[in-house]
């Protein structure tokens, strides 16, 4: 059995956060086992309350699950605060865990900040180095970095950035690269880069012509770690995931009046 711990937010529409998480655990093959870092009231068409988890509990939580379950890896989501980066750190250090995927959640897709700036030096400084890959989207790659991102170029200088501050290995995910995010243009394709400090790939897939998919890159992340749980080497990992979220995207519906769900239905 292969086991993936997931440390983020909840979301009470189950698009994101750790339930969707779950869900890509499961349907990709592991268990799943999670620590809540925040209680959101949200659904399709946005978040209207966020209840953050004292450090402690989020602590006793995977304390919890590791003295028992264990986990053959662990992905990061929203982590809300300065004390709960420094919990997470200083339990996968008291563990001595492995293959730990940080997806920095540091804004909402509308542009709220759901990382304290505390919560964000202490995610540079101190997790991101323990990780084996950062999953970072444009718009957080810029905040990580404190650099404009408009081309290929400044996302390739950003990688490289993050890797001198500390990073293992890099993704920075494209989906907001250069307007694609409102653009329909099935030709397009969203291209993902990677970089492990000694040669950049790419990972793309074709444009899918739909609107916005809640909880994409949540979900996206919790492949990777599910597929590194297995034993898989991070290429070939990160490989599978793409494929898969590019199928997620293709097979989303619209349970509700906003933003679109992944639908695990089929």
């Amino acid at each position: 059995m292969f086991k993936v711990l997931t440390i983020a937010g909840s979301d009470s529409c189950c698009g994101a956060g750790v339930q969707a998480d779950l869900k890509v655990i499961n349907e990709l093959g592991a268990y799943g086992t999670s620590a809540i870092t925040a209680i959101t009231s949200q659904n399709t068409l946005g978040v209207s309350s966020v209840f953050n988890v004292p450090a402690s509990v989020v602590s006793q939580q995977i304390e919890a699950v590791i003295s028992d379950i264990g986990a053959d890896s662990l992905k990061t989501g929203m982590l809300v605060s300065e004390d709960i980066v420094e919990v997470v750190c200083d339990m996968f250090r008291k563990h001595s865990l492995n293959n730990l995927v940080v997806d920095p959640i540091i804004t909402s897709h509308k542009g709220e900040r759901l990382l304290s700036d505390g919560g964000v030096k202490k995610l540079v400084s101190d997790l991101i180095p323990l990780s084996c890959l950062a999953t970072p989207n444009i718009p957080e790659a810029e905040i990580i970095t404190d650099r404009k991102i408009e081309n290929l170029s400044d996302i390739k200088d950003a990688a490289s950035a993050m890797l001198e501050q500390g990073a293992s290995n890099v993704l920075i995910k494209g989906g907001h690269a250069m307007g694609y995010e409102n653009s329909h243009d099935t030709n397009r394709k969203i291209i993902d880069l990677f970089y492990d400090g000694k040669e950049f790939q790419y990972f793309s897939e074709k444009r899918i012509n739909t609107d916005n998919v809640h909880g994409t890159g949540c979900m996206y992340s919790a492949a990777i770690a599910t597929e590194l749980a297995k034993g898989n080497e991070m290429i070939s990992s990160i490989t599978v995931a793409k494929k898969f979220i590019t199928k997620i995207i293709k097979e989303s519906s619209m349970p509700g009046k906003g933003n679109r769900l992944a639908d695990f239905t089929h």
